[in-house]
């Protein structure tokens, strides 16, 4: 095994220090918007190996959440377009090792808040968020399960504030209008 040089253990230092604290908010954002842990996984993988390769591009010291959130929903979007045709091969070997190393240290999958509130939503809830189109599930989930603010949101999604806006309403009132039928089978009585 090759020794690092200095320069190489800056960049794994620097990338541990700004990258990792994210990585709990990072899968919780793959799973919602994968509904799958082994994708999430994989799509989380995806996201630190893009992310390490271009970290030099990333400016120190910014919002590193909001710029691998961009990169994941990046390269969400990226396989699922492609999965029609053929998923994209990516070569793991510059930091497949880093990975793995990272995931045998960490204990937590997630936290606690986040496990109960999956567990707790009923599957009729679930079905109706999977069915939002995409770009409206995931404003939805951002601010309304994350709590995220719509600036925040904006910056990860590199899109504009009123865009955010919009989807959120749409994505909301398409949500209700799927979710009236299970509301009123547990009693509500409004509109």
């Amino acid at each position: 095994m090759s020794q690092l040089t200095r320069d190489e253990q800056k960049k794994q230092k620097d990338f541990d220090e700004e990258i990792i604290p994210h990585m709990d908010a990072l899968y919780n954002f793959a799973l919602r918007l994968t509904t799958d842990p082994n994708d999430a996984e994989d799509l989380v993988q995806d996201t630190i190996v893009k992310a390490y390769r271009f970290f030099s591009s990333y400016e120190k010291g910014t919002n590193a959440k909001a710029w691998m959130f961009r990169i994941l929903k990046n390269s969400f979007i990226n396989n699922y377009r492609k999965s029609s045709i053929k998923p994209s091969q990516v070569d793991y070997d510059e930091v497949s090792s880093y990975y793995e190393s990272i995931r045998a240290e960490r204990t937590e999958t997630s936290d606690l808040e986040n496990l109960m509130f999956r567990e707790m939503m009923d599957d009729d809830l679930s079905m109706a968020l999977k069915r939002l189109p995409e770009d409206f599930r995931t404003v939805v989930l951002l601010c309304d399960v994350d709590g995220y603010t719509y600036e925040e949101i904006a910056n990860m999604l590199d899109v504009p504030i009123g865009t955010i806006r919009s989807r959120l309403h749409r994505g909301r009132n398409l949500l209700k209008t799927e979710l009236l039928e299970y509301a009123k089978t547990r009693g509500y009585t409004g509109d």
